[in-house]
């Protein structure tokens, strides 16, 4: 009731603006007075001389019509009348109406020009309509008038409700935010005209959601409404907002449009990681190794992410040295670790300090007095374990002469059992440490020995394990390692560094130097090697060459004569003794080769006696061997190729094995007659007593058992023989001939037929019986049987006979 004297005046202002418009725009067209005596004096004078001619106005002058949309009468909306000044009234015209919708939409009385909307119409869907109108005389169809065009426009009216561009919006905001501050802008559309009135025109509000958020009426920007104390995230996270568009710019009557916004608040990192308790209990067996977890503790951060990442650290406490703690990424918790190895008898707890804080950045505002990281104490107790002995050190050295005495004392090791126990120890030697049982171990004492004989030059340090046992618990042992280093002894003496020869020339001059020499120890003396070099004091030789030592551990053998002659003396051996310089003194002999050569003026080696030059330029035996398989080789290649000139490719006469059915053999050669002497010999037709008898074939495998022997025709021997009796005396043997082509062969059909005379034609199936059948019937199958009748009749004409 309170809306109805509004849509009354709504209804009373269209009908008003609707009859206005009509009246404004439908008009008579008079014609003017001058424009009528005009045409009364063109009847006058149209006889006497030329016709006037005089313009006329247009009979019509409209523009445009109004329609409101969305009518909803019963009868026929009436727009308005087009009237033209030729129309007397009489009925001779005839208006006619074209363009978008005439005859459908839009309809005209052709009498008196009454213009109607025969449909309800929706100017959101078309806002106006483009007409033509045109007068016709109803007797002769002449257009009076010239067509004019005219548009109908439809009135908007708020019909349309405001859309809004998504029905849900998902959006976040930071938690902790200002009063105001932009969370998201939403946006609906009208589809009325919004140059008409106010029925686009939109006004924004919240319909759900106070008093958290707030809408500007007039952009749809949602706002915080609240200060950061208000909106915190881990008192409540996600929001629902209804927003609310009203057009008729919100006033009462208009139509509205809602939509949803899910507001979630993102976390900002603004609550420090807590302790769940204050106090934590661990226990631990002694046995444990480093870097085994003891145990978990946790902490608590309400913040979601990065946020809440954390990390402990021990700060204090009486274990700060002997635990560690570890941060778990994945669960967040500290882990609690054995840093060093524990001891009972020594400690029996511990007490740590431990921190947690995030590792991100704190936002402090909101925290007030409330500290930024948190402290909780951990207490382990160690747990007593039945332990193996202990040695004193973690590894031994020790060190003895190489040359020390077999039962010679090393060295000694101590283990003892840590637990309160104090159970006594037994000593032995992991035997897999010491393969050459070199070494031995009181059982008792621990003192290590030498069992065998040592050589330093052989191994240099001997790495073995000892093996502590308890005697009352023999399953509780324990190693320790001893690194023995054997001292270096003077024992090896001194040799030349590699094999030494040489040559002289036969004529050379006395101090001349023909070779240096080195030397090498296989002993390692602390302060280096000195080497001292001689000539043995003996022997023919101190005549002929002598020995420089050079003080740098080498020497140059030199020549004491001027000539020496090859013929005479062809190699000399030259002794040479050297001699270390540690304690005690070491000497060996070396010998040096030297051969007497005749040489060029330059001193360079021509020749020297026969061992001399085959050593020197004759071929080394790898290169002998490699030419004896070079040539072994080549002759292999020369016998292959000999073989494959003499072997002959035999082609078989028939190309295909697979082809061995009733075949049609193709030689590919038809012969050149008398004159080709490479295709037969001619002699043999000649002399027919020279031709091979039973030659095998080619195309066949020959069988003694399948088929009897070839009848050999007897040929009278004359001086002359008739070649023609000849081919045909071979003609004949070839037609009794069961393996020449064409020959039986196995064929398979699918299917032959029923009642057939013939029956099969194989050999293979007729062999048995082959001679008891009667082949004459071939003779009347007509002349495609003939050679077969010929084959078959001559071999019964030949059993018969």
């Amino acid at each position: 009731w309170p809306l109805y004297p509004t849509c009354l005046l709504v209804m009373l202002w269209a009908s008003l603006s609707l009859y206005v418009d009509n009246m404004s725009i439908t008009r008579r067209i008079v014609v003017e007075m001058g424009e009528m005596e005009g045409e009364k004096e063109e009847d006058r004078d149209g006889g006497k001389g030329e016709k006037l001619l005089k313009r006329f106005k247009r009979g019509w002058m409209w523009n445009q019509f109004f329609l409101q949309e969305e009518y909803t009468g019963s009868d026929k909306q009436y727009i308005g009348k087009l009237q033209s000044d030729m129309d007397r009234g009489d009925g001779t015209l005839k208006y006619i109406l074209s363009g978008d919708g005439a005859g459908d939409i839009f309809t005209i009385d052709e009498n008196n020009g009454d213009l109607h909307a025969n449909k309800r119409l929706d100017r959101e869907d078309k806002a106006f309509y483009t007409l033509r109108a045109t007068v016709v005389n109803k007797n002769t169809g002449i257009k009076l008038e010239p067509e004019t065009e005219f548009i109908v426009k439809l009135h908007d009216i708020n019909d349309n409700e405001p859309i809004f561009t998504k029905e849900l919006y998902t959006v976040s905001v930071p938690e902790r935010s200002n009063m105001g501050t932009s969370v998201t802008q939403v946006t609906a559309t009208d589809a009325d005209d919004s140059m008409y009135g106010n029925s686009a025109k939109l006004r924004y509000s919240i319909s759900q959601g106070h008093p958290y958020f707030s809408v500007e009426p007039d952009t749809g920007i949602i706002r915080t409404a609240l200060g950061p104390g208000e909106m915190d995230r881990e008192k409540r996270e996600h929001y629902q907002v209804v927003i609310e568009a009203k057009d008729m710019a919100g006033q009462r009557g208009g139509l509205t449009g809602t939509t949803t916004v899910n507001i979630t608040l993102t976390d900002v990192n603004d609550n420090p990681p807590r302790f769940s308790q204050s106090i934590y209990q661990f226990s631990v067996p002694e046995s444990m190794k480093a870097g085994t977890p003891v145990g978990r503790i946790k902490a608590v951060d309400k913040d979601l992410g990065k946020n809440a990442e954390m990390f402990y650290n021990v700060v204090g406490g009486d274990g700060l040295d002997m635990f560690d703690v570890i941060t778990d990424k994945d669960s967040q918790e500290g882990i609690i670790t054995v840093g060093k190895p524990l001891d009972y008898e020594k400690t029996r707890s511990y007490t740590l300090e431990i921190q947690v804080q995030n590792t991100q950045t704190l936002d402090t505002r909101f925290l007030g007095y409330l500290p930024t990281k948190d402290m909780a104490t951990v207490r382990i107790g160690i747990e007593d374990v039945d332990e193996p002995p202990l040695f004193e050190r973690a590894s031994y050295m020790m060190e003895v002469k190489e040359d020390a005495a077999v039962g010679t004392a090393v060295g000694s090791v101590r283990a003892m059992d840590p637990d309160g126990y104090n159970s006594p120890v037994r000593y032995s030697i992991d035997r897999r440490t010491d393969l050459d049982r070199l070494f031995n171990v009181h059982s008792g004492n621990g003192s290590v020995f030498i069992t065998r004989p040592l050589d330093r030059e052989e191994a240099a340090w001997h790495n073995i394990s000892v093996i502590a046992t308890e005697f009352n618990k023999p399953l509780q042992t324990s190693r320790g390692p001893v690194y023995i280093r054997l001292l270096d002894v003077n024992d090896n003496a001194p040799t030349f560094a590699s094999f030494y020869e040489t040559f002289v020339c036969e004529k050379t001059k006395a101090g001349q130097k023909i070779q240096t020499v080195s030397a090498v120890d296989a002993d390692d003396p602390a302060g280096g090697h000195k080497f001292f070099f001689s000539l043995a004091t003996e022997g023919a030789y101190r005549g002929n060459f002598t020995v420089r030592d050079n003080g740098d551990n080498t020497a140059g053998v030199l020549t004491r004569r001027s000539s020496y002659s090859r013929l005479h003396k062809s190699v000399y051996l030259v002794p040479v003794v050297i001699t270390d310089g540690d304690f005690p003194m070491q000497s060996s002999t070396g010998t040096l080769t030297v051969r007497v050569c005749t040489c060029d003026r330059e001193g360079n080696m021509e020749l020297c006696n026969a061992e001399a030059q085959t050593s020197s330029a004759g071929l080394s035996t790898g290169a002998l061997v490699a030419i004896l398989l070079c040539v072994i080789i080549l002759l292999m290649i020369i016998v292959l190729f000999a073989a494959l000139k003499k072997q002959k490719k035999k082609e078989p006469l028939i190309i295909s094995k697979e082809d061995v059915r009733d075949n049609v053999v193709s030689y590919n050669d038809e012969g050149g007659g008398e004159e080709d002497t490479q295709a037969f010999d001619i002699g043999a037709l000649r002399n027919p007593e020279a031709i091979e008898e039973s030659k095998q074939r080619r195309d066949i495998i020959p069988s003694d058992t399948l088929y009897p022997p070839l009848r050999q025709t007897v040929i009278p021997s004359r001086d002359n023989a008739d070649v023609r009796d000849f081919i045909n005396q071979r003609v004949q043997d070839n037609d009794n001939n069961p393996t020449a082509p064409p020959y039986d062969s196995l064929a398979t059909y699918a299917y032959e037929g029923t009642g057939s005379v013939a029956e099969s034609l194989s050999s293979l199936g007729s062999a048995s019986s082959e001679g008891d059948q009667d082949y004459n019937y071939l003779s009347d199958w007509g002349p495609r049987f003939r050679k077969l009748a010929d084959m078959y009749g001559a071999e019964d004409s030949d059993c018969d006979s």
